[in-house]
């Protein structure tokens, strides 16, 4: 499956930002699915997931309550929902089935950027 994330943008602290992630090549509704993010000197880390069907959802726990991941199966993508902004959330962001698998191709990811 390939994916495209988009939605990039520079917000102050205490903002809101919508990232989507649009599957093409496979349906994306086959996977359970995931954001995870990788600030400059830091490796990749999870942000959250959801399952196939969008039933159950899980978060890292630097995020449970100011973000929400979401999908609509019927239009291909997958969605996070990001408020109250954190300097500290300032990351590429990406998506990727979840588990990813040792053959994914993580593309080029968003930037999202958290000014203080």
């Amino acid at each position: 499956v390939q994916l495209q994330a988009s939605g990039e943008g520079l917000v102050q602290a205490g903002g809101s930002l919508r990232l989507s992630c649009v599957a093409s090549g496979r349906t994306l509704r086959m996977f359970n699915m995931g954001w995870f993010r990788q600030a400059p000197g830091k490796e990749r880390e999870f942000v959250a997931h959801i399952t196939s069907s969008g039933g159950i959802t899980e978060y890292a726990d630097s995020v449970k309550g100011r973000f929400t991941i979401s999908r609509d199966n019927a239009k291909n993508t997958m969605y996070l929902q990001m408020k109250s902004l954190k300097p500290e959330d300032t990351a590429v962001y990406y998506c990727a089935p979840n588990p990813p698998g040792s053959r994914f191709s993580w593309g080029q990811g968003t930037q999202v950027t958290v000014s203080s």
